[in-house]
């Protein structure tokens, strides 16, 4: 793929980094000279077919160069997130049995040589920046005239560890065709070309931009610039003007909670205007039609605010794809009233990570799609026979190849006949469009014996702008409680209007506080069953992050963790 890549658009643009002011641009042409460098380096090290290479590094062009090399001497690319422990990073170290390690940083440095005596297998640790100094700038010379190893479908490229959010990350060994299976499905569904641009801040680590981003891109002869610093992301949508976005939901909510945020600051006929434009625009997906004060309203509203929101994404945006989470259907179609065309996708690191999605054409806001081209899905019942959804069974050229050193895993995992048992649970609709409905490992039972699934209603919650995080928990209780991480900034703010309302400086916040989160639970919680609701919640003080420990490097929640730290909160609102 990268061969072809190289030959048809050798002097376009692939990779582009922020320097000073100014984003410098790296061409095929010389990413696939720097490949050739680093594959006859690493092949002097020593590194062989069927070993391992492990990076820590964040997204960068030595990383995509590093993947390159590495499969292009038959080896195995293993990555890892500079966010993770270093017991995730001894184990995953350990268990790939990794021969060279590539790092970015003197810290990460640092805290590695402490593990070394438990890594005998490990033959070079070095800082990437040293290690690829040089590469490229030589005579030129064609991938395809250097000897190359070329793997068959079935041979093993990378080995995707889990994030962990039970246990010990797992690693998903993904062969050639599983990858490639893939980004031949992207490519047939999106009318991508050399003429896209994203900007990447999703992990390569992780299958979702591996796969999805710098692979599929990498194969139409788009362009990539790399967003170093996620506090600038706006700013640098503005420099870049990307065609395409891959991105999480975090980043769609984030924009929307903005939004509103702004919004509700602005004099009264703004909000009017705009909440009426955004009736409108429901009524219309719904069936019905605007009324002509609702469709000037939209007109309007599109030319004083979302035209400016286009803007500051660059103004180029055909589609934005989004996948590792639910996306909110309040938030898919809010951003697609902005004129941003939103695409959600459905899959996991075991499938590739690709086995559904949204495309031009066959498209349903609130689902995550239909099954891509060659993937088969079946429902299987569950336990639980009130339900109306089932596990979600996956079959097709992008299932793993296994779990790494895990065959009882492995055996789990698979079907007799190779279905990949995803462990979510999800229905068709009469249309074929897939809608998640939750995870399995996260169900639990109530004592009256109603099965909950907490993610959904925690997702829309979310959607609060006066919660920035939650985590619901009732397995084997009576009723369901919350822990509450509240939004600092828009409850200050809130309950500074309280005060001027009602003259008081102080001595009612936490009461005032407790009383607006219970609104606010009990608002978005409406269309949920009684049975799901969250009766008490405990408001926290410290948010969930990577730092912490409370998050996965791919923003998931870590259950477990998080009652281990809470579980004494939680016994209280219990009592």
């Amino acid at each position: 793929m990268l061969e072809q890549s190289v030959a048809l658009y050798p002097d376009k643009p692939l990779f582009g980094t922020r320097k000073s002011d100014d984003w410098q641009w790296l061409t095929y042409r010389e990413f696939g000279e720097q490949v050739i460098d680093l594959s006859e380096k690493l092949a002097r090290s020593g590194l062989r077919a069927g070993d391992a290479l492990a990076i820590i590094p964040g997204n960068r062009v030595e990383w995509a160069v590093a993947t390159h090399a590495t499969m292009r001497l038959g080896a195995t690319f293993v990555p890892l997130y500079e966010q993770q422990s270093i017991a995730d990073w001894q184990h995953i170290l350990q268990d790939c049995q990794a021969k060279i390690l590539l790092i970015s940083t003197p810290e990460i440095l640092g805290k590695i040589m402490l593990l070394i005596n438990d890594l005998p297998q490990l033959k070079e640790v070095a800082l990437i920046d040293s290690y690829m100094r040089n590469l490229g700038g030589k005579k030129p010379r064609s991938l395809s005239s250097q000897p190359v190893t070329y793997p068959a479908a079935d041979d093993l490229a990378c080995i995707i560890y889990t994030s962990g959010t039970t246990g010990q990350p797992k690693g998903v060994r993904l062969s050639h065709g599983n990858i490639v299976s893939n980004i031949q499905a992207m490519r047939n569904m999106f009318p991508l070309n050399n003429t896209d641009r994203s900007l990447a801040f999703l992990p390569w680590a992780h299958s979702f931009g591996l796969t999805l981003e710098l692979h599929t891109l990498t194969s139409v002869g788009a362009s990539m610039a790399i967003c170093d610093d996620l506090t600038r992301l706006v700013e640098y949508l503005g420099e870049v003007r990307p065609t395409a976005l891959y991105a999480v939901p975090r980043i769609f909510n984030k924009l929307y909670a903005s939004i509103n945020q702004q919004i509700a600051q602005k004099p009264r006929l703004i909000r009017w205007l705009f909440q009426t434009a955004l009736c409108g625009a429901k009524r219309s997906r719904q069936g019905g039609q605007a009324t002509a004060l609702e469709r000037v309203a939209l007109w309007l509203t599109d030319r004083l605010i979302f035209s400016k929101v286009r803007r500051r994404l660059g103004g180029r945006l055909k589609y934005a794809a989004t996948g590792s989470a639910a996306l909110a259907k309040e938030i898919a179609e809010f951003i697609d009233l902005l004129g941003i065309d939103i695409y959600e996708g459905y899959g996991l690191s075991e499938t590739s990570p690709m086995a559904t999605c949204n495309w031009p054409g066959n498209h349903r806001l609130g689902s995550v799609g239909r099954p891509i081209e060659d993937v088969r899905i079946v429902i299987e019942p569950t336990a639980d026979s009130s339900r109306d959804d089932g596990e979600i069974i996956i079959y097709g050229p992008n299932v793993m190849l296994g779990y790494h050193n895990l065959p009882e895993e492995t055996a789990r995992a698979l079907t007799p006949d190779g279905g990949f048992r995803s462990g979510d649970l999800g229905k068709f609709d009469k249309d074929g469009f897939l809608f998640i409905t939750g995870r399995i490992k996260e169900q639990y039972k109530l004592q009256n014996g109603r099965y909950v699934v907490p993610a959904p209603l925690e997702e829309v919650l979310k959607l609060s702008p006066f919660i920035a995080n939650v985590m619901i928990f009732g397995d084997g209780q009576a009723y369901n409680v919350a822990l509450v991480v509240p939004d600092q900034t828009m409850l200050s703010a809130w309950l500074e209007e309280q005060r001027k309302s009602t003259g008081s400086r102080s001595g009612n916040e936490a009461d005032w506080c407790q009383e607006k989160l219970t609104e606010e639970i009990a608002r978005c919680s409406a269309d949920f069953r009684g049975y799901e609701h969250v009766r008490r919640f405990k408001i926290l003080t410290e948010d969930f992050t990577q730092e912490n420990g409370l998050l996965t490097p791919t923003l998931k929640l870590r259950r477990q963790r998080v009652l281990d730290r809470y579980q004494d909160t939680i016994d209280q609102l219990y009592r």
